[in-house]
């Protein structure tokens, strides 16, 4: 099965080719390892070589990553490479500082800053609407089908700015191997994002699932809550706005060892402030990630699962 741009404008209206950011200067220091770059489909194909594939076929023009610079030899040669001739690629870096004129690294820093200044650097290489996504996440294609829409046909120069983010059901999200971080949303009856609610340790229990505070106390969650998985779409206005809050943040935060600055707290300060309003489309594909070592060979069943229905080919680049 050749993978082909889908057709996603229409009439006389220009195309606009959408690009996709993916997230992977993390080491994973959960996973124990590079896990952007472990081999998941039965080709040798990484979770990023899906999510390349999926947009592709959804629409994107071009994949940019956000990688760090000193694995950059062995990102391009062992991710990169794979996309020659199927879709544009560039790379954009994330360094502890890379910060705005004014701020100094903090010595005894080695702790990346987030996110939010992840999507930052990507400023000089991305300038049309992009999406942004997880490396070691599997989003599934009915998702990039639906940001590629909102991307080509949500845009205008209307205020506050456009904005979308993919939303899936809690339940569907979790690890049975350890708690994982989740951007809980909070949804106007029109399907827009009114907040963004970080929990850092939700979990599996025996009476069902829970969030643990940081003084023990515990959040009971039906598991029906819809979160982020940081698969969000943006037009290059966000750029502004993230430079303006990662200096609010270095400024109250930024000599905190461990202090990071997270996208959905950027996202969910420019909606309470109405810079942004952010649709959220809900999506049934499936999802799953690679939170810890054990979760890998759930992810190689999954795919192999969704090969064998015909949702991908065995080999998705030649």
């Amino acid at each position: 099965m050749p993978v082909t741009r889908a057709s996603i404008a229409s009439g006389s209206k220009t195309m606009i080719e959408p690009t996709l950011l993916v997230l992977a200067a993390g080491m994973g220091s959960r996973y124990g390892g590079l896990k952007q770059m472990d081999a998941m489909g039965p080709h040798g194909e990484t979770v990023m070589d899906y999510a390349v594939f999926d947009a592709i076929r959804s629409g994107f023009g071009k994949v940019v990553f956000v990688i760090r610079k000193d694995f950059e030899d062995a990102f391009r040669e062992g991710v990169g490479r794979r996309f020659a001739g199927n879709i544009e690629v560039d790379y954009a870096f994330q360094s502890l500082d890379g910060l705005p004129a004014g701020f100094s690294l903090p010595s005894g820093r080695n702790k990346p800053w987030g996110t939010g200044h992840a999507i930052l650097m990507a400023s000089k290489v991305v300038a049309e609407p992009f999406a942004v996504i997880n490396a070691d996440d599997f989003y599934g294609r009915q998702s990039y089908e639906k940001m590629a829409r909102f991307l080509v046909n949500g845009q205008s120069d209307a205020q506050p700015s456009p904005f979308c983010m993919v939303g899936y059901p809690l339940k569907n999200t979790l690890s049975d191997f350890g708690s994982v971080s989740r951007g809980v949303c909070d949804l106007s009856s029109e399907g827009v994002l009114r907040s963004v609610t970080e929990l850092t340790r939700i979990e599996r229990s025996a009476d069902g699932i829970r969030h643990v505070e940081a003084d023990g106390s515990e959040i009971v969650l039906s598991g029906e809550e819809l979160v982020s998985m940081n698969m969000w779409g943006f037009t290059p206005a966000v750029f502004d706005y993230l430079e303006s809050l990662f200096v609010e943040f270095l400024e109250e935060r930024g000599t905190e060892m461990k202090s990071e600055f997270y996208i959905p707290f950027a996202v969910d300060d420019m909606v309470s402030n109405q810079l942004a309003k952010v649709q959220v489309l809900r999506s049934s594909a499936a999802w799953f990630g690679v939170t810890y070592r054990e979760d890998r060979e759930h992810v190689i069943s999954a795919i192999a699962t969704l090969i064998e229905n015909g949702d991908y080919p065995s080999r998705l680049f030649n």
